[in-house]
């Protein structure tokens, strides 16, 4: 008797130890491995979920819904113990989250806010995209003396940030009676997409005053346009505070950026999925604030997002 209880005990530590040693795989959807801002997350939460001793699985579903939906699929056929998602359209997240849902799978959005309610065992972490174009627009118009004509280089349109980043730069906008929306296109996130458009802005004679980007990527290659253009009177700003966003701004070809903070997001989003995995309590959305990066400040941002 006293063996068989021995043996009970031993068995219920080894098995109390085996929960605490267990290795939570991860699944993690991203949007597109080529975005730049992306890249930086991805690397960020390697790190984050080795830190953490997870097993984490990355596939990239370059840009397309479809195959995004396929990708979450997928995780829960290999039995995840949860999936972060950075999601191509904000919108057409419905499908992925029913789906983790009936699996009772834990499902953490990072950086890309969904528009759909979360339910229950879902969170997201990231920035407030409207808060990000209202800061950069107010700064960008102090640069302008409140005066002037502005043009706007949209990420792609199915994604909640460019929708909520333009609507904040026009709302800010509205408020200066002396400056006006003059252009507005999208570039879908690209440096190379921002040449061509914004090549074409400057031959049509546009008389554009300031360029205010979604992301740092389109601004970038707004400063390369303007540069083969050689035009340096038309301000730029980004949004991110990426790498070469710094660079740009450094070199004064940028005016201005809003830090995005990658390593905060991909952190906090592992973090929350370990959390949500311990059935600890958590909140559904979990904000990293936005700073503005000027060559004044431009020092202590330098090492931050970084891959």
């Amino acid at each position: 008797m006293k063996t068989k209880t021995l043996l009970l005990i031993l068995l219920s530590m080894v098995m109390a130890f085996s929960a605490q040693a267990k290795t939570y795989k991860v699944g993690v959807a991203l949007a597109n491995f080529d975005l730049n801002f992306v890249s930086i997350l991805r690397s960020q939460m390697v790190s984050e979920l080795k830190q953490l001793n997870m097993d984490g699985q990355f596939v990239d579903a370059k840009g397309d819904v479809a195959l995004q939906v396929q990708q979450v699929d997928d995780f829960i056929n290999l039995g995840v113990d949860a999936i972060i998602l950075n999601p191509v359209d904000t919108q057409g997240v419905k499908p992925m989250m029913d789906a983790a849902e009936r699996a009772h799978i834990p499902l953490i959005f990072v950086n890309r806010k969904p528009e759909v309610k979360l339910g229950k065992a879902m969170a997201y972490v990231g920035s407030d995209s409207a808060a990000g174009g209202e800061m950069q627009m107010e700064a960008l118009a102090k640069q302008m003396n409140y005066r002037g004509n502005v043009a706007i280089l949209m990420g792609a349109l199915s994604n909640e940030e460019a929708r909520e980043r333009t609507r904040a730069v026009e709302a800010v906008i509205a408020k200066y009676k002396d400056m006006k929306v003059l252009e507005k296109q999208t570039a879908k996130w690209q440096r190379n997409e921002a040449v061509d458009v914004v090549s074409g802005w400057l031959l049509n004679g546009r008389p554009i005053d300031a360029i205010a980007a979604n992301n740092d990527e389109m601004a970038i290659g707004a400063i390369m346009a303007l540069n083969q253009a050689k035009n340096k009177t038309i301000l730029v700003a980004g949004i991110d505070g990426t790498p070469d966003g710094q660079q740009f701004v450094k070199n004064g070809g940028m005016t201005l950026t809003i830090f995005q903070d990658a390593k905060g997001q991909a952190t906090g989003a592992v973090q929350v999925t370990k959390a949500l995995l311990e059935k600890q309590k958590t909140q559904p959305y979990n904000w990293v604030p936005y700073k503005i990066i000027t060559r004044d400040n431009l020092a202590e941002f330098m090492a931050a997002n970084t891959k």
